[in-house]
């Protein structure tokens, strides 16, 4: 057997309704000066109050930064450590999706002043601890809640990741009562981000293993199951926890063996045109599962009886029915299935492949080489 490292968040915490224990989960960890993370549509939506007022019964003095935006830029991280700082806090608490998760990682490894934001993008250049973090996702996608990932938009249309071992939460804290209120557009798109995790981390050329060909399936098996249901019945607690939890596991797939090509050619989408980064997934996701079939054909076989049931399929056509399958989800999930259904010009492409090919941290881990020319089929593919 190859060998192989894992690592993970250290506690996770599954249960509908585990909010209501965030309080002494903070308090086990040694907060007493809480910042909690978060975005003004949390904020708008009634769901932080009855968190900060827990917390504040508790007697713990919280801080909130609720300004964190979509695909966040240095500006938003800038402002959410000064808010940490000024109120001298001595524990984070993300609360949202991925964006808020990964500002909170942020703020907590760079809330010391030791080093600059800019300092840390990469792989493996934090130095030193972090703070106390808490992640509580409130959509069922990133999987940031177990991953040391952050990214941070750098520019007009560019992004930077921040790839550490301190960015590991300590805990991880999944109540999926705080998902029934998603939208069944951002349920879908979340969803389907989340499958791209597993299916990406199971094909991974770098680092893929065992534990996380387990997580992988598991994770494939848990949404492909439940992710009609969560967006057309969005109340159905029980989809919507098997949701969390699959995108939970697919989050700690891809955080050992990490993801590859839809990636790389879904970020120009959300960085030049601003596409939510589950949909630009989506968007690309058949296109790169059908070139990458040469080479991943055994890894997609091996995959297709988690997601299709009730049929024997062998050989390549259980490969290719699993890509037409996962096509065929996302426009009945009610997603756009066409770049130029989001306005994108073909006169685009040349210039989306240019930018996806600066996605080298990600494109060395696909099954199969991506060159600029092949980055240019797989959009005109996907227009």
């Amino acid at each position: 057997m190859t060998a192989f490292t894992f690592a993970t968040t250290r506690s996770l915490i599954c249960e509908p309704g585990a909010s209501e224990r965030l309080a002494q989960v903070a308090s086990d960890l040694g907060m007493r000066r809480p910042c909690i993370i978060t975005d003004g549509g949390i904020a708008a939506s009634g769901m932080l109050e009855p968190l900060v007022n827990r917390l504040q019964q508790a007697g713990l003095a919280v801080s909130v930064f609720k300004d964190v935006v979509a695909d966040p830029p240095e500006s938003v991280v800038e402002q959410a450590l000064k808010v940490a700082r000024d109120a001298g806090c001595d524990g984070v608490i993300g609360f949202g999706g991925g964006s808020a998760m990964d500002t909170a990682k942020l703020v907590a490894l760079l809330v010391s002043g030791e080093q600059t934001l800019q300092q840390v993008y990469g792989v493996g250049n934090a130095k030193g601890s972090r703070l106390p973090l808490i992640q509580v996702p409130t959509t069922a996608g990133t999987g940031s809640e177990v991953t040391p990932i952050a990214i941070v938009t750098t520019g007009e249309t560019t992004k930077m990741g921040v790839v550490a071992p301190q960015l590991l939460p300590d805990v991880a804290l999944l109540d999926a009562t705080l998902t029934v209120g998603l939208p069944a557009a951002v349920t879908a798109a979340t969803g389907i981000d989340a499958m791209v995790h597993a299916i990406e981390a199971y094909t991974s050329k770098h680092r893929k293993n065992p534990y996380s060909d387990m997580l992988a399936r598991e994770a494939l098996k848990l949404l492909s199951s439940n992710i009609e249901t969560a967006v057309n019945n969005g109340s159905d607690l029980n989809a919507r926890s098997n949701m969390l939890l699959g995108a939970m596991l697919a989050g700690q797939a891809f955080a050992n063996a990490p993801v590859a090509a839809v990636h790389a050619l879904a970020y120009p989408l959300g960085g030049i045109y601003h596409i939510p980064h589950g949909l630009s997934n989506a968007l690309v996701l058949p296109h790169v599962m059908r070139f990458n079939l040469p080479q991943a054909e055994r890894a997609y076989t091996e995959l297709a009886p988690h997601v299709l049931r009730g049929g024997t399929l062998v050989g390549s056509n259980a490969a290719v029915t699993l890509i037409n399958w996962l096509a065929n989800l996302c426009g009945e999930l009610g997603l756009q299935t066409r770049l130029r259904e989001m306005n994108i010009p073909q006169d685009a492409i040349a210039r989306l492949a240019a930018d996806a090919m600066l996605q080298q941290r990600l494109l060395v881990n696909n099954p199969r080489e991506v060159t600029e020319a092949d980055a240019i089929a797989i959009y005109q593919a996907a227009w």
